[in-house]
């Protein structure tokens, strides 16, 4: 389709598509300099979404995502499972933009991203859960990795319906923040590495599908007393929940300075359905809080409880 500019010039256009498994974005820029890609750097979309392919070959009929470039204007607005983009976008906002779309069909799909990093350890998955907070599923996968665990995922695991483990994001740190995206509240992942680790546990990667075993949401501060509590129903599904809504983008302020926020993309029906998803995940095996000073506490903690199972 060609698009023209109000002096009657064609305008740039270009269209992607985002997959990850069966799940997949197109993403129509209209208007611009030319360009071969959406973004320079795609890593974060394979750091939250755990693997993502970028195609310039499209095979859906309509755009999900459109962004109209040379609009005056910057506005966000969701219509008819259309997002429209007017005005100038920053890389950062716009790999927000599209996680959340891409988790947003994988939704429909029937894959469950989760905000977790996952390990295989004595011959056990353990899902290592963010939930609500995120205090040290990092730090206690690389110390699963100093005792001979192989890494499934580092930021986010993939299941399907059933709860398998289908695949994870490999990508073990963010070192750098596209613009739009900058946090001084995350510290850097070297002091925590440094501080736990005389050196940097190597990360073996495993990628075969399987069924967790474990979840545990660690709680790693200096201050902490060691505390394991095993969850009831319903915190384990509150917390299941949490990492999956992570993606939502419904916390997310795109663009501090014109006050704009990831319009609302999800649908009350499918919520509901994601709730009981995660009332069956949560049932499905042992899930743990487990509070304490270093990643080393945690894990033999852990230790302890595969003893029993």
């Amino acid at each position: 389709m060609n698009h023209m500019n109000t002096g009657g010039a064609a305008l740039n256009t270009f269209s992607a598509q985002l997959s990850s498994n069966k799940a997949a974005v197109r993403f129509d820029i209209i208007g611009g300099p030319e360009r071969d890609r959406i973004v320079e750097d795609d890593t974060f979309l394979n750091y939250r979404l755990g693997k993502v392919e970028v195609s310039s070959t499209v095979t859906k009929d309509k755009a999900d995502i459109i962004w109209y470039y040379d609009k005056p204007v910057k506005t966000i607005v969701y219509e008819n499972d259309c997002l429209t983009l007017t005005g100038f976008w920053e890389e950062g906002e716009l790999n927000k933009i599209m996680v959340t779309m891409l988790a947003n069909e994988m939704d429909k799909c029937g894959l469950h991203p989760f905000h977790s990093s996952s390990v295989v350890y004595k011959g056990k998955m353990i899902l290592l859960v963010g939930g609500e907070n995120n205090h040290g599923k990092s730090m206690s996968q690389l110390e699963g990795c100093r005792r001979g665990a192989t890494v499934f995922s580092t930021e986010t695991t993939v299941t399907d319906d059933e709860g398998l483990a289908l695949y994870g994001s490999k990508n073990t740190y963010i070192r750098k923040r596209a613009k739009g995206t900058e946090r001084s509240d995350l510290p850097d992942q070297d002091q925590g590495v440094a501080k736990f680790f005389n050196k940097e546990p190597e990360m073996k990667m495993s990628y075969e599908p399987a069924n967790i075993d474990l979840a545990v949401m660690p709680c790693i501060d200096g201050h902490f007393d060691t505390q394991v509590v095993k969850m009831n129903q319903f915190e384990a599904s509150y917390q299941s929940y949490h990492s999956l809504m992570n993606f939502f983008g419904l916390n997310q302020l795109l663009c501090g300075k014109y006050g704009l926020a990831m319009p609302i993309v999800d649908t009350d029906e499918r919520r509901q359905k994601r709730a009981a998803f995660c009332a069956k995940f949560a049932a499905s095996a042992p899930y743990y809080m487990m509070r304490a000073k270093s990643p080393q506490i945690i894990f033999d903690e852990i230790d302890k409880i595969l003893e029993t199972m």
